[in-house]
């Protein structure tokens, strides 16, 4: 059945009418085209977080917090109901938790859908019953504060194959002696009793493998060393990369993620981490990175002692894309690093 404006305005009465909680929340705003959505964003009184619908003539549902990021876009009846509940608790407060119990009373299907983080319902969910400051989210505090590097690049080679981490990190235009010699973190850290590595670590990288990644941590790369990136990469066999950005002085703090030649975002452009807020799924519903979507509400639900929500993020990328660096290389100097070539 199409839904039109009568059908939704009709749909959503009857289910607030049979469960308390819902009660006091009405239908959000349905706009009938893209300029009526832009125009709310100056009535006073609207905020970006409050969920407001855009009804295309075919039926489609969008639903968008804010005029520009469309957060979902379905046909089903079903899931624009169960999308406006799903706002409706989390708006609420009192964390992506109390959510979950809340759409588990007015149905369970709503509250497994919720846990799963998905539009479907998963069944059981298992918790992930381990110390997310194990793996990847230790690094997240640092990282805000662009310690150890600003840049975290991943890269991932086809099945079968790894990414050998020094023609990486000579590609980048690592120093080839360093790279030889087997440099080590607490090489560089040890000379001059570290004063001449405070004053070079911004010319530094970090490189090495862990899991199916093979990774490089740097600052700024030197101009000129890419000339034939690509074509080598090709040759690493790399089909997959992830980059994270932090520039703390500015509060940018973005992910990037490439596979097969193109950028994973659903047309969204740059992605910001300070979108993602808890109790929220960052990305598009049903999209390309609802993957992370999943992941990250797995996380938030499974970790409730993580107030970081970079910690979370970070654990989420974990989980969905085994991304990871070995702590105890990077607390012990073992890391392998490198600092740039000179001219």
């Amino acid at each position: 059945m199409k839904i039109t404006e009568g059908t939704l305005a009709e749909a959503w009465r009857r289910t607030a009418a049979r469960h308390e909680l819902l009660a006091t929340f009405g239908l959000p705003p349905v706009a009938l085209s893209a300029d009526e959505l832009e125009s709310w964003a100056d009535v006073e009184g609207t905020e970006d977080g409050d969920l407001r619908l855009l009804l295309d003539e075919d039926g489609t549902v969008r639903g968008h917090y804010g005029p520009y990021l469309e957060a979902f876009a379905t046909r089903d009846l079903d899931q624009v109901l169960y999308l406006i509940a799903e706002a409706a608790m989390t708006g609420r407060g009192g964390g992506p938790e109390e959510a979950a119990g809340a759409l588990d009373r007015i149905d369970p299907v709503w509250g497994r859908r919720f846990r799963g983080g998905g539009l479907d319902d998963p069944g059981t969910v298992e918790a992930c019953g381990r110390d997310p400051l194990e793996g990847f989210a230790w690094i997240a505090g640092r990282w805000k504060d662009q310690d150890p590097y600003t840049t975290l690049a991943f890269f991932r080679a086809e099945p079968g194959r790894t990414v050998d981490p020094e023609q990486l990190a000579l590609l980048y235009g690592a120093d080839p002696a360093q790279v030889a010699a087997g440099t080590r973190l607490k090489d560089l850290e040890a000379a001059d009793n570290g004063r001449a590595h405070g004053d070079r670590a911004w010319e530094s990288c970090c490189f090495g493998q862990s899991g199916e990644w093979t990774f490089l941590l740097y600052h700024d790369t030197p101009p000129g060393n890419f000339a034939d990136r690509e074509k080598v990469m090709a040759e690493l066999g790399i089909t997959e990369r992830v980059w994270l950005s932090a520039t703390s002085a500015k509060a940018i703090y973005t992910f990037d993620h490439l596979r097969d030649g193109r950028r994973v975002d659903d047309g969204w452009g740059m992605l910001e981490l300070l979108w993602y807020e808890r109790g929220r799924a960052p990305y598009l519903r049903g999209g390309e990175l609802d993957f992370l979507n999943r992941a990250v509400r797995r996380a938030e639900l499974d970790h409730p002692e993580l107030t970081n929500t970079y910690e979370l993020y970070f654990h989420a990328l974990e989980e969905s894309l085994g991304l990871r660096l070995p702590r105890r290389d990077f607390e012990e100097g073992e890391v392998r690093a490198a600092y740039w070539a000179g001219e």
